[in-house]
Parts: structure tokens; C-alpha cells; sequence
């Protein structure tokens, strides 16, 4: 009796760990492949930036990146807006994270379609009317999903839905570029909250598109 309880409690153990939801920072390579004849991939990358380093807690997200053009992108879920910094600006643009103006049309979904970081990935697709987007996913990186339920900008809450979990790779088309994203490193942690916090000094306003 007593060894079966043990085993019940460890098996619980182990349920509460998988049921977590992923804090800690992951680094994305980017890669952008240009679709406008004015603009090379190299301005692309140099613009937008080859790295990001990705935090996550509590449905607050934040994203560091290494671009000339891009600084930061800041996702308060309180507000359910999606901050962008631009590097030569004092002001963080946002956007309104429940309105998506490119519609699915179809979902296709892979199962172990390849590995990335060593762990068997999903793919799943979406056929979209102004670009498809494809995302890698392990449930290694699994979140809880409600706290984006509001969250429709860049179909995010439509591929939570599906995956549960945080990409691990992504690919999105847009009429100007091809964005690649690649997870090369995983690190869970604890995060101190006020990185979700818009930085003194910066100001904000609603953007112009």
C-alpha cells in the first residue's frame, strides 16, 4: 500500500510539471528573404535583425532583437496590446492584438516532421489568403494557451489552439519577405516581471497601420 502511494504521488508529480506553463528566454535565429526588387535579404537582416532573444511568463512576452531598425517588441496581456520600439525612436507603437486581417482558408497538419534542437516536432500549416505560415512544435515548450485567448494578431491564439506550445521554428510569408525563425537554444527560468514593463522614458502611441 505504501509503495503504491509512493508511485501515485510520483505519477502526480509528473503531471503537475508537464501541466506548467514554460518561463524562461529562448534565442530565435531570423533569417528574412526579401520580396521586394528595392530591398536585398542583406538589408532585410540587417534591418530586422538575425537574433532575438524571447521571454515569456504569465502571458506577457517580450523580444529583444539585434536589427538597426528593430529594438523590441513588448506583448502586455492586461492590455492585450502588442508594443513595438524602433531603434532610431523614443516611441513604442501598439497594436490592437485581437484584430488579424489575414484569413485561414486551410490547416494542415504533419505529424514528426523533423527534429529541431533535438526533440520530434509538429508541423502545422496555415494556407492564408495574403501568405502561408508554418510552425515546428515540441510540447517541451508547452504554455497555458488561455492566457492568449484573446491574442488573434499574427493567429497566435490559432496555432496555440493546435499546438499548445511555443514554436520552436516558424516561417511567415508576407507580401514583403519570408521570415525564418529558428529556436537555438532553450533556457527555463525564472523571470523578474518588470522586463514586461514599457521601459522609463518611452513613450507610447496607438500606430498609424
Amino acid at each position: 500500500m505504501k509503495k503504491n502511494l509512493t508511485i501515485l504521488l510520483f505519477l502526480l508529480g509528473l503531471l503537475k510539471i508537464s501541466a506548467q506553463s514554460f518561463e524562461g528566454e529562448i534565442i530565435y535565429q531570423l533569417n528574412y528573404k526579401s520580396k521586394v526588387p528595392s530591398i536585398s535579404d542583406e538589408q532585410f537582416n540587417e534591418m530586422m535583425g538575425t537574433t532575438q532573444n524571447y521571454f515569456i511568463k504569465e502571458g506577457n512576452y517580450k523580444a529583444l532583437i539585434d536589427g538597426t531598425g528593430m529594438e523590441w517588441q513588448l506583448y502586455i496581456n492586461a492590455e492585450n496590446k502588442l508594443y513595438n520600439k524602433l531603434a532610431d525612436s523614443n516611441m513604442a507603437y501598439w497594436i490592437d492584438a485581437s484584430k488579424e486581417g489575414n484569413t485561414i482558408q486551410e490547416v494542415l497538419i504533419n505529424k514528426k516532421a523533423l527534429k529541431i534542437l533535438g526533440y520530434e516536432c509538429d508541423e502545422v500549416i496555415f494556407v492564408c489568403k495574403n501568405g502561408n505560415e508554418k510552425y515546428y512544435f515540441n510540447s517541451e515548450l508547452s504554455i497555458d494557451i488561455s492566457l492568449f485567448e484573446n491574442h488573434a494578431l499574427g493567429h497566435w491564439f490559432d496555432y496555440l489552439k493546435i499546438s499548445g506550445a511555443l514554436p520552436m521554428m516558424a516561417y511567415i510569408e508576407t507580401p514583403e519577405c519570408i521570415i525564418k525563425s529558428t529556436a537555438v537554444k532553450i533556457d527555463p527560468k525564472k523571470l523578474n516581471s518588470d522586463i514586461f514593463k514599457i521601459p522609463e522614458g518611452v513613450m507610447t502611441e496607438k500606430s498609424p497601420y
